[in-house]
């Protein structure tokens, strides 16, 4: 696919479009993982169980699933301002009918548009920093818009825990909702036309599938992650119950928790720039290795917080290990292709979570910590099966 030209690269007003598009990543993943920190409250007050709760990952993860793909094709040739601008109007109302959501039904209902929101969102926004700024200055912005979608992935979750105890979950929805109405007012002010030349073939959304690493690759991202969220989306229920932490501390702990995946983001790229296979094995392992570990020594506190501190640091590293995987498993894929992988990975949010919630149900919270480190240990045997990659230049893609 043609890239279409870039606007006016020596407007000063260009690094302010760089950072709307940044703050709007920060509220569209800040957003998305609001309900890990709100789960028990929004449990307690809509009087629904916590495995139910969870269908607020679920939700989203499968409309930003079925949004990435199709929205690359359905806007075609529109100027792609409008349509960012449109997703953050569906982001406001999103929020805005959370925030009110008289039942839980109506809250489900809000998560959908938010849903695909983000699937929109990640189609469109992932790759505008080539557009905004010089070629030269692409790495800069494009790195610019990844600690966008860092930063929301710290606040989401902790931010959610910590205003659910001081506020109530309502309040944490409502200050999603400010935050979305002033990325959307920064857009409105910074973002130039972003007119395209050729719209993106349905053909081109299936580049992954081309080649048998690109294949091994989605199943192997599908495990690992629908093993993630079968127990992260329930971790707020396992350390006030199980380890008896209270509302605050959980806060902190997740705060902790994505900030030390922060430092997993360098030492996966790192990593992956020697030996993506070996990398992407280690990080599931200590994915797996942790969450197994909790049930048994989820009363003892400082195991915990060990066990914390080893799955932050892996899961920062494995999304940034799977896109170079992917990267070197489709080398040719083109841009449109890669809305596959974000797909993908939404998908893999939603079943996990809802997996998660069935078996939180059903069995308890110990055993969906063993059901997603067993999803984790396939996840592994999929990939010591699959062969070596052959070495080729990286090509990224953000997702939350």
């Amino acid at each position: 696919m043609t890239q279409p030209a870039t606007v006016e690269p020596t407007r000063p007003s260009a690094w302010l479009a760089v950072f709307s598009v940044a703050l709007s990543a920060t509220v569209f993943c800040a957003t998305e993982f609001l309900p890990v920190g709100l789960l028990r409250y929004i449990s307690q007050g809509l009087g629904v169980s916590e495995g139910t709760a969870g269908i607020m990952v679920t939700a989203p993860g499968l409309l930003a699933a079925i949004a990435a793909p199709l929205l690359t094709v359905v806007v075609r040739r529109l100027d792609r301002r409008r349509v960012l601008q449109s997703l953050g109007l569906l982001l406001i109302a999103s929020n805005l009918i959370a925030m009110l959501a008289p039942n839980f039904a109506v809250l489900v209902v809000a998560r959908a548009l938010f849903g695909l929101g983000i699937g929109g969102f990640w189609a469109i926004g992932a790759g505008l920093g080539g557009r905004l700024v010089p070629e030269q200055h692409v790495g800069k912005a494009t790195s610019l818009i990844f600690a966008g979608v860092s930063l929301g992935m710290l606040i989401g979750g902790p931010a959610g825990a910590l205003i659910g105890e001081l506020a109530g979950w309502r309040t944490a929805f409502g200050a999603a909702l400010a935050m979305s109405v002033v990325a959307l007012l920064v857009q409105f002010v910074s973002l130039p036309e972003l007119r395209v030349t050729q719209r993106v073939a349905v053909s081109d959304l299936l580049g992954i599938l081309a080649t048998r690493p690109g294949r091994i690759g989605l199943a192997a991202m599908t495990l690992a992650l629908c093993g993630q969220f079968a127990t992260y989306t329930y971790v707020t229920p396992f350390l006030s119950t199980v380890s008896g932490f209270d509302g605050k501390t959980i806060s902190s702990l997740l705060l902790g928790y994505t900030l030390i995946g922060l430092f997993g983001n360098f030492i996966g790229g790192a990593g992956a720039q020697r030996n993506v296979r070996t990398t992407l094995l280690a990080t599931i392992l200590f994915v797996a290795l942790p969450v197994a570990i909790l049930p048994v020594l989820g009363v003892h506190r400082i195991p915990v917080l060990a066990a914390l501190a080893v799955w932050g640091i892996a899961y920062g590293a494995m999304p940034v290990a799977l896109q170079m995987w992917m990267a070197q498993a489709t080398p040719n894929i083109r841009e449109g292709g890669m809305a596959l992988f974000v797909a993908n990975f939404q998908i893999s949010i939603a079943l996990g979570s809802f997996a998660g919630g069935l078996i939180v149900d059903r069995l308890g919270l110990f055993d969906a910590m063993y059901a997603g480190a067993a999803l984790a240990v396939l996840a592994m045997l999929t990939i010591a099966l699959s062969g070596r990659l052959t070495r080729t230049a990286p090509h990224t893609a953000a997702v939350c």
